[in-house]
């Protein structure tokens, strides 16, 4: 830094941005290169990126293979409950990077709400029911039945409220030592949407209710006995009525994961026996209204592993930044979940999302070490160029139009390709 007196300096002119400063003192001219702030790595960003692409292709396809790895029927975690909390972490550690220095916050708020639009549009195109999977090679929704929500859209509402905070809560405050208090407004959003949430989630009241499902012989009838308040069972939980009211039955997920528990004899297909429960024949949206509350929170929380990795330029006080930040999470997550607030990725619960964002600053601390700190570059490479295309490889992975591509390669019949012949041998055994 130069600091010059107006009696001494005649004239300053910039060397444009970036580049040098020239002024001129008496009578004689002196250039000033600007010091360059010490650049700060995003490298184990892309790499967690990859991280999660791994996670969710192992869950995906080998989940019906093993499912000791596929989602939880309902409470508890399995690996593959942490793919979705760990997008919506490193959609906050993004912002962080991108909007470190925001100039123009309309411009920037109208970039932002561009972008939510079309990623929650693309949603509902890819998950919508228009592509209907690796079972045939036709295409279409009923507009009646179109599902709404999903996970892109999920992020989408993640990326939009981190994204103003961000934009329109900056920092206060430049003091190091305590930088979470610099941003402490964008912590109460954080805990006015977990408030909202848990407000809803045990205060509302759930009547009774009845629904109908088509089937190849007519249309049957359940109805559901609930007329309670706070039930967190999948049967009479306010976010299924909410999302009921709302988006309608007809637009929510036709599958839902809790086909899975022994009380639906554990099927999650669409041969439900007679005798299950009428709430196992329900549709249920895991990523609905009430529960993408706490998902946005997931964002916010990532957006301080973010803050974190652009104000300090030390390794250690980053690690120890990071590190206290993830212990704190954890630990209340798991004395909320003692408390009996379980861990539920369906209804996106308090504990499941300090426990998860843990989990993902503990594994983005790990690959900072590897990647930042040891210099193990060359083995992430494929990482790194995996984490740039991110979002066309969660396209084609989530969706599964890499499978429906490679399934439309057929032999004389479309039943025989190779998708097909791996779905037989494999899965359905």
């Amino acid at each position: 830094m130069c600091v010059c007196s107006s009696r001494n300096v005649m004239a300053l002119r910039g060397g444009g941005r970036g580049g040098p400063r020239i002024f001129t003192r008496w009578g004689a001219q002196y250039s000033i290169q600007p010091v360059p702030l010490k650049a700060f790595s995003v490298q184990a960003a892309k790499c967690f990126k990859l991280t999660i692409f791994k996670l969710m292709m192992l869950a995906d396809y080998a989940g019906s293979v093993f499912p000791s790895i596929a989602h939880s029927p309902w409470n508890g975690v399995r690996l593959a409950d942490f793919v979705m909390p760990f997008f919506l972490f490193v959609v906050g550690v993004s912002l962080a990077i991108v909007n470190k220095i925001v100039v123009d916050r309309t411009g920037a708020t109208l970039k932002v709400v561009f972008r939510t639009l079309k990623l929650f549009l693309l949603g509902i195109f890819l998950q919508g029911g228009y592509l209907h999977g690796i079972t045939g090679l036709t295409y279409g929704v009923d507009i009646e039945r179109i599902r709404w929500m999903g996970i892109l859209q999920r992020i989408a509402v993640g990326y939009i409220v981190a994204a103003l905070c961000e934009i329109w809560l900056p920092c206060q405050g430049l003091k190091r030592d305590i930088l979470f208090s610099n941003y402490i407004r964008q912590w109460c959003i954080m805990i006015l949407l977990c408030a909202i949430h848990s407000g809803l989630l045990y205060g509302l009241y759930v009547p009774d209710w009845q629904f109908s499902v088509s089937q190849s012989t007519g249309s049957s009838i359940y109805e559901v006995k609930c007329s309670v308040r706070g039930d967190l069972g999948p049967a009479c939980n306010s976010a299924g009525m909410i999302d009921r009211y709302i988006l309608g039955i007809d637009h929510l997920y036709a599958k839902p994961v809790y086909r899975n528990m022994k009380e639906c004899n554990g099927s999650n297909n669409n041969r439900l026996s007679v005798s299950t429960p009428s709430w196992c024949h329900a549709p249920f949206d895991p990523e609905g209204i009430l529960s993408s509350l706490t998902a946005a929170a997931a964002c916010i929380i990532g957006l301080q592993y973010g803050h974190i990795l652009v104000k300090f330029q030390d390794h250690k006080e980053r690690l120890c930044s990071w590190s206290v930040l993830s212990l704190s999470l954890l630990v209340v997550g798991l004395f909320l979940a003692f408390i009996d607030v379980p861990l539920n990725k369906s209804l996106y619960t308090i504990s499941y999302l300090l426990v998860t964002s843990a989990a993902a600053g503990i594994t983005f601390c790990l690959l900072y070490v590897l990647v930042d700190i040891y210099g193990w570059r060359r083995l992430m490479f494929v990482l790194e160029w995996m984490g740039k295309h991110s979002l066309s490889i969660f396209i084609l992975i989530t969706s599964n139009i890499a499978v429906i591509l490679i399934q439309g390669f057929y032999w004389r019949d479309p039943r025989n390709n190779i998708v097909r012949w791996v779905v037989t041998k494999f899965v359905q055994k």
